[in-house]
């Protein structure tokens, strides 16, 4: 009988290096496909594309599977970064993973993966994927602290029908443990915490070659002046370090958080107080939905949902739902509810998926 071709995305990681292990070991045909996606300024300085082919080359040969390369810079640039960009203009903080994720890696990967005979694709995502006859469910990582699934949300039935999660199951520190016993050179590789592909640096400096910036105040929601921003795009909501404000306003030493932003008047808006009524929102609008199943999730069913990656899931309820757009009304005030994140909504390790964060009061 012919053995299934999984081909597996290998960034040069321990997480996706042990997918490729495991699944060798379970029996699978497996080729690595190492995916080189961005070219501007690739240095050794701040994108490591270099070392990281390396070490997947090092895994492939240790593994004895083959390893192909696939550029997909020009789908990158066309399909993310022009969407990062554009987003930050509007003055909106995107997520670059969860837009990696649905045009890159589980849509111009798949496609070619689907060229070279695949069955499946397979990545190191910390995820899981359950078929109930026919419907493909998106489940949590084991590892809670670990778990992906927040970036993985706008990954549709066809999609996951092809794909492998084989570390899914696993804690961070077995996926180390199986790497160090099978004498895999990465076991101990720092995790990558840049932006998607094209990986860790000077944000502001970055940015600012790409985006015009345009200096302007900082105020107090009261329009008191307490400083100058070097640019809208610059700053994030609940954003502290980094703001230059100094002193101490009516005798409150409590630090200033940004609250908002007037892209009319080029005015940064800053609070005073890590619970300022000002950073709390009890109730969001998501635009450009994604859900899983095909099917939007129930009005006024008891859901969880995430509003940043590493927020704890908050029970909510769906209250207003149209095809283009949910409100979502939480039973307890969140912080910092950022225009241009995502919201994905959970029940329980299942995730139904979410939208773009467009609102909130």
């Amino acid at each position: 009988m012919k053995k299934q071709r999984v081909i597996v995305g290998m960034s040069g990681g321990v997480d996706s290096s042990v997918a490729a292990l495991l699944l060798k070991e379970q029996g699978y045909e497996v080729i690595g496909l190492f995916m080189k996606n961005w070219e501007e300024d690739d240095t050794d300085e701040y994108c490591s594309s270099r070392q990281d082919f390396l070490d997947a080359v090092s895994v492939a040969d240790i593994i004895n599977i083959p390893l192909e390369v696939i550029n997909f810079s020009a789908e990158y640039k066309e399909r993310v970064f022009n969407l990062f960009l554009a987003e930050y203009k509007a003055g909106r903080t995107p997520n670059p993973d969860v837009l990696c994720n649905a045009e890159i890696k589980f849509k111009a990967f798949l496609d070619h993966a689907i060229t070279l005979g695949a069955d499946f694709i397979a990545t190191g995502h910390y995820a899981q994927v359950r078929n109930i006859h026919g419907s493909y469910q998106l489940l949590k990582g084991e590892d809670g602290n670990k778990d992906q699934s927040y970036f993985l949300y706008r990954l549709n039935q066809a999609q996951l029908a092809k794909v492998l999660f084989p570390i899914g199951h696993l804690y961070k520190r077995e996926v180390r443990q199986i790497a160090r016993a099978h004498n895999l050179p990465n076991f101990s590789k720092k995790d990558s915490t840049g932006i998607c592909f094209i990986g860790e640096r000077p944000f502001r400096e970055f940015l600012n070659r790409y985006l015009p910036h345009e200096p302007g105040e900082i105020q107090t929601p009261d329009g008191i002046r307490v400083g100058k921003h070097i640019g809208l795009m610059y700053y994030t909501i609940g954003q502290r370090q980094g703001l230059g404000i100094g002193g101490v306003k009516d005798g409150n030493d409590k630090p200033w958080f940004v609250a908002g932003k007037d892209r009319a008047k080029n005015v940064l808006i800053v609070v005073q107080g890590h619970d300022h009524p000002a950073l709390l929102r009890s109730t969001l609008l998501a635009t450009d939905l994604s859900w899983i199943s095909g099917k939007a999730p129930h009005r006024n069913w008891v859901y969880a949902a995430k509003t940043r990656y590493r927020q704890t899931d908050a029970p909510c309820a769906i209250t207003r739902l149209d095809q283009g757009s949910c409100e979502i009304d939480f039973a307890q005030l969140q912080w910092a509810v950022t225009p241009g994140q995502s919201v994905v909504v959970y029940e329980s390790k299942v995730c139904l998926g979410g939208g773009i964060i467009a609102g909130s009061e």
